[in-house]
């Protein structure tokens, strides 16, 4: 009886020009209905399922309502997300993401189930119809800042080229920013 010889088995890879690769994207979440931690966790949980590895996430913070000010407070997160999806491909997601959740959008700066913002896609600036990134307030907003200075404190805004740490000390947002957990 013939031996046989085992077969190698090799792991064929794409040339790197094919290869997908991972961007880094911050997202804020944030919710003001229901059981908002609730509602965090489960935008969580789908957006490391749907859209890529969350690789960072910041403490949850209580936080008064930004714009219209006439509802009830927030819960707030920023997560760091290792992600293959195009910008566009990643905004869809999210949309989807938020109606699966229960999202309407009634109102600007309404109350809401879930909103999900993306802050920034890597070290990209994209201005284009229904999609500007990095969010163009989030230097204004102590909300997106506090959460942002735990996870990225040396993360330069690519626009501003000024880091999240000093945009979070130049911020006039006087609004109360709340670490929970």
């Amino acid at each position: 009886m013939k031996k046989e010889r085992p077969v190698k088995k090799t792991e064929v890879k794409p040339p790197p020009s094919l290869q997908k690769r991972y961007i880094n994207v911050y997202l804020c979440l944030g919710s003001n209905m229901g059981d908002r931690k609730e509602n965090l966790r489960l935008a969580y949980h789908s957006i490391d399922k749907n859209i890529g590895k969350v690789a960072r996430k910041s403490h949850l913070y209580e936080t008064e309502a930004w714009g219209n000010i006439k509802q009830d407070p927030f819960y707030n997160q920023i997560i760091m997300v290792n992600t293959t999806l195009q910008p566009r491909e990643l905004l869809g997601m999210i949309a989807r993401i938020e109606r699966d959740l229960g999202r309407v959008k009634t109102e600007k700066w309404g109350p809401r189930t879930i909103d999900i913002d993306i802050l920034f896609y890597g070290k990209r600036v994209i201005r284009d119809k229904g999609l500007e990134i990095p969010h163009p307030e989030l230097h204004k907003r102590a909300f997106v800042l506090a959460p942002m200075l735990e996870i990225a404190p040396d993360l330069e805004h690519p626009v501003l080229k000024i880091p999240i740490d000093q945009l979070y000390l130049d911020c006039k947002d006087t609004s109360e920013v709340v670490q929970l957990d």
